[in-house]
């Protein structure tokens, strides 16, 4: 029987398509992640990001105030301190007047209605790159969890409407909401990297913050070190664990989720995004930049065509906030559409 039902009546123009569309994009679904360098008027391109710079903390806010007219309306922070400031500790992670701190207060001077979410790690104030406190030859967890509750409740100080645990250490975000709330915090909130894999897509970010893992020496002696963060990221192989990291964080009081890296890692979004209650977001990751990047240069693929189109794949894999180096590109085209 000839069919009685044409999928392609709901194809025929745009006007159709836009009506029976089932998912769209906003600015307000970017989170844009932002590097801060030490100093006044320093603005230095990263490399392999191209478009994406280490800002000092005045020209990060002139960016921020630009970003938040545009309709984007959350940042991820990092910084990039000195060498001389890091040590095996990560002491000044948790410094009141520390570069991360006063990012923060400057942000939300300047602009109170931008949602702050900096990240919680010590990998940028580590000597070795590692997210945690190096003891024995591996990044030891229990002590990394007393010094991320120190940094965490530092940005709450500053301001911060969240904080953004990045390291991967177990039990982490309970040790967080207990701490927060301990100290008067309980309106902060945690946006936890629950399912975050030891992941090659990272390289540019590392780039952008020296912050992977390496050798270093004390008094002239070398110490062991882990030379990947495989023992603490996750195995890239494993799905269900990826439930299991998500579900855990919500328990210990998550009020959001985030899956890392983005694209290459669609089917672990929908299945977090089925399994949980609160918000998922995914990190479009530095290295899934770089590479559009790199292709758009060669003229092998349209950017902005691919940029879209990636985005709209995350949203539709289930992301309720998407953390990307796009984001001020992809809502200057959001923006001009819709005009």
């Amino acid at each position: 029987m000839f069919p009685l039902h044409r999928n392609r009546r709901l194809r025929v123009n745009e006007s159709i398509r836009s009506l029976v569309r089932e998912t769209t994009l906003s600015p307000t679904d970017f989170m844009f992640p932002m590097f801060i360098a030490e100093g006044e008027n320093v603005q230095v391109e990263i490399p392999s990001m191209p478009g994406i710079y280490r800002r000092s903390i005045d020209l990060t806010v002139a960016e921020v105030k630009e970003i938040y007219a545009l309709g984007i309306r959350a940042v991820n922070i990092y910084v990039k301190v000195s060498e001389s400031l890091k040590d095996n500790t990560g002491k000044e992670a948790w410094n009141p007047n520390g570069l991360m701190q006063q990012a923060i207060r400057a942000i939300k001077a300047a602009c109170p209605e931008m949602i702050v979410m900096p990240d919680v790690a010590l990998d940028p104030y580590s000597m070795y790159g590692h997210d945690g406190i190096i003891t024995n030859g591996d990044v030891e967890n229990d002590s990394t969890n007393d010094a991320l509750v120190k940094m965490a409740v530092s940005h709450a100080e500053a301001g911060a409407d969240f904080v953004a645990p990045s390291d991967m250490m177990d039990g982490r975000v309970l040790r967080l909401r207990q701490g927060l709330d301990a100290a008067g915090y309980h309106h902060v909130g945690i946006m936890s990297y629950s399912a975050k894999y030891a992941s090659a897509f990272y390289g540019p970010f590392r780039d952008a913050l020296d912050s992977a893992p390496r050798e270093a020496e004390i008094d002239t002696e070398p110490v062991e070190v882990p030379k990947d963060k495989k023992t603490y990221q996750m195995d890239y192989a494993n799905r269900i664990e990826a439930i299991k990291e998500a579900l855990s964080d919500v328990e210990e009081g998550a009020d959001m989720v985030m899956v890392k890296p983005g694209i290459a890692y669609l089917d672990i979004v929908r299945e977090v995004k089925n399994a949980v209650n609160v918000p998922v977001t995914v990190f479009h990751v530095s290295g899934e930049y770089a590479m559009i990047k790199a292709a758009a240069e060669r003229g092998w693929l349209d950017h902005d065509k691919i940029m879209m189109e990636q985005l709209m794949c995350i949203k539709r894999a289930g992301a309720s906030l998407i953390s990307t180096y796009f984001a001020k590109e992809a809502a200057i085209l959001l923006n001009q559409q819709n005009q």
